[in-house]
């Protein structure tokens, strides 16, 4: 096969032509600069690598890359992709130069240029990649985990409270991905903490992929970090587990999040889960686009019709 290379600079005329072209999720190719607006502290490294596969809906590329020299090893993970028309034109076996932009808790490429070269998979590798979801209504597994505490829990210990789970792992490198997910549940926790009515009926759940190195005690370090309560933090309203690799992996799959190691890293989509009182699934926010008040007003929602909870906060614990 023939390999040829798109320049930037060539293609600013297709930008235009894509601009009234509806990407997966809702995108546009002419998407706000704001939202990639620098803050004048960011950090830029250079970036090669191969791209495994595309998911225009949330607007990203998985990419095999090289070292990214003063920044990260060789490893294989997700890239929030800046300009629309990379997404496009980028296929499963393209070959990537581009900037990575690391920003106050954002990242993102830019200014790519890319090689085309033969396709791995295509279409078919971008749906892979986001996973099967389940649908409203579905029942997550009662899988059973153990907290920050070492206390055993299982999902069906949380019936009676909307339950709010998202997926993260400590050592996550890349700030718009697991520190982002633990910062916005953080607000959620505080703005929950404004009501006594939703906080005594609602409950959030941090689960690792990485439960060969995040202990519980690593877990309670980095939960209480996030709360900022330190070592006043009880944990009542928000657990962080851990568990055993299969059974996090059937939780995690589920819900329609894929991931896999590489080297001491994890490579992983990103999904958020709401489920109802009931035990079932109420929600999915998929991505780190979701604004924490849009979680808090779904809350309110799905306890509108529920029966009153059973107000006990240990009854989620397994004795």
């Amino acid at each position: 096969m023939i390999s040829f290379t798109i320049r930037t600079d060539k293609l600013r005329t297709m930008a235009f032509l894509l601009a009234t072209v509806l990407l997966g999720g809702g995108l546009t190719a002419c998407a706000s600069s704001e939202e990639f607006k620098p803050s004048g502290q960011e950090r830029r490294f250079e970036m090669r690598g191969r791209v495994v596969s595309v998911d225009k809906r949330n607007r990203e590329a998985t990419i095999a890359h090289e070292e990214i020299a003063g920044f990260m090893e060789p490893m294989t993970m997700p890239f929030t992709v800046k300009d629309a028309w990379v997404l496009d034109t980028v296929s499963a076996g393209d070959t990537v130069q581009a900037m990575l932009v690391v920003d106050l808790g954002r990242s993102w490429l830019e200014n790519a240029v890319i090689t085309k070269g033969a396709a791995a998979g295509g279409d078919d590798a971008s749906k892979e990649a986001r996973g099967n979801e389940p649908r409203a209504g579905d029942e997550p597994p009662d899988i059973k985990l153990v907290n920050q505490d070492g206390k055993r829990i299982s999902l069906r210990g949380y019936r009676d409270r909307a339950l709010l789970v998202t997926f993260i792992y400590t050592r996550c490198p890349l700030p718009d991905y697991c520190p982002l997910m633990s910062s916005k549940f953080a607000d959620i926790n505080k703005e929950l903490d404004k009501s006594e009515r939703l906080r005594d009926r609602t409950h959030l759940l941090s689960v690792t992929l990485d439960p060969a190195y995040d202990s519980p005690k690593v877990l309670r370090s980095y939960g209480a970090a996030y709360t900022e309560k330190f070592d006043k933090e009880n944990f009542a309203h928000w657990d962080f587990a851990t568990g055993e690799a299969a059974d996090i992996k059937q939780l995690a799959q589920f819900f329609g999040l894929e991931y896999f190691p590489e080297k001491d890293q994890i490579v992983h989509s990103l999904r958020t889960a709401l489920v109802a009182p009931d035990g079932r699934l109420f929600k999915i926010y998929r991505g780190n686009d979701w604004k924490p008040l849009n979680v808090v007003r779904d809350l309110e929602v799905v306890l509108k019709d529920s029966p009153t909870a059973h107000n006990n906060p240990q009854r989620h614990r397994e004795q």
